[in-house]
């Protein structure tokens, strides 16, 4: 089997609750996406999808996905991509970081590869573990009051895990997390998210004003340091996100307690291949995972889906379903919340069926 053309195509999502908003100020109404189809000489083709959060969070720049896939793409013409390693080694040799370019290849290849063995990505993961699994509702930045009403909203619709966007004024956040926790039960997790967006005397202010409070910190500050000493002043559990981003700031984490939890997104550190690396080594070492991807639709969902089907369910802190929070579907068969829950999909590959009608003509061709 060969590679005989990769297609991206642009996807614009507008958002049912038209903002999201985070930390420093940023925000966005609308997403651009990229799905990618690679197709080959025995007529299977494969999916995959990236999506930047806007162009402020983390190294991914959304216009830049169909330059970045037109300079990898060419070295992967006539590649077998069943042979997903020598992919990933070969793309690194092409282009140096830009693992939010490499992923959705990376995941396309996962797609053609259970496609053509007629097993699911979960499967080829290392196999299912379960059928469902919990689900978080990011809660966008907002006044207190506002976001206390959003999370008793999304309670009624089955979540019991949130991630309250906080990041600004030490004050305000403070007034956020109390509201939220007014409104919660026992059993219901909060996680205190500052996207980086705090200093670190703001941060070790926060955590400290709520030293009583039942909660989870999440990366508080930009530099590993920073979250480090916010670290050393609390006693909540601690969460690091941006700063994983591949196998050796996590090995420094683990080594110096920076955490209890890591935020794993897939197109961060360069798609399902070494996100799946990523995921062993920290059910070996014991650390718990939220898994996810920056953003996305249908085909990052199911993508989703399968890593956290295919994880120990004891090391699965959450993971969330982006297509719930966007307006343009492309799978019909795409795994949906219910309950607060996802189903993992069971069908070959990714296990959905993209509608390509909703896809128009590609930005890019490379053949």
């Amino acid at each position: 089997m060969k590679i005989t053309q990769i297609d991206v195509y642009p996807i614009i999502y507008g958002l049912h609750d038209h903002k999201y908003a985070w930390s420093g100020g940023h925000s966005v109404t609308s997403f651009l996406s990229h799905v990618i189809r690679i197709s080959t000489n025995e007529g299977i083709s494969g999916f995959a999808e990236v999506c930047p959060l806007g162009s402020a969070y983390m190294d991914a720049y959304a216009r830049g996905v169909p330059a970045g896939i037109a300079e990898v793409g060419a070295a992967l013409l006539g590649q077998d991509p069943r042979r997903i390693r020598a992919i990933n080694h070969l793309m690194d040799s092409v282009m140096g970081g830009h693992h939010y370019v490499k992923s959705p290849l990376d995941i396309a290849c996962w797609d053609i590869l259970g496609k053509a063995s007629n097993q699911s990505v979960a499967a080829l993961l290392g196999g299912r573990y379960v059928e469902d699994y919990p689900l978080y509702r990011a809660i966008s930045q907002q006044p207190p009051e506002q976001m206390a009403g959003d999370v008793a909203r999304y309670r009624s619709e089955g979540y019991r895990r949130f991630q309250l966007k906080v990041g600004g004024d030490p004050d305000d956040d403070v007034k956020r997390v109390r509201a939220v926790l007014k409104v919660l039960s026992p059993g219901d997790v909060l996680v205190a998210d500052a996207n980086t967006g705090w200093q670190m005397h703001q941060a070790i202010r926060v955590v400290n004003a709520l030293a009583d409070a039942d909660f989870y910190v999440e990366a508080p500050c930009p530099s590993y340091e920073e979250c480090l000493t916010v670290r050393q002043h609390t006693r909540q559990p601690f969460v690091i996100d941006e700063l994983i981003t591949g196998i050796d700031p996590l090995l420094r984490a683990h080594r110096d307690r920076a955490m209890d939890v890591i935020n794993l997104k897939i197109s961060r550190v360069g798609g399902l291949t070494k996100a799946k690396l990523i995921r062993d080594l920290c059910e070996a070492l014991g650390i718990v995972m939220t898994l996810e991807d920056s953003w996305g639709g249908d085909i990052v969902t199911a993508t989703i889906a399968h890593l956290v089907g295919s994880t120990r369910p004891e090391f699965l802190f959450t993971s969330t379903d982006f297509n719930s929070y966007i307006d343009v579907p492309l799978a019909e068969d795409a795994p949906r919340r219910k309950n607060g829950r996802l189903a993992v999909p069971t069908g070959p590959g990714l296990g959905i069926q993209v509608d390509e009608k909703k896809l128009g003509n590609p930005v890019v061709t490379v053949r």
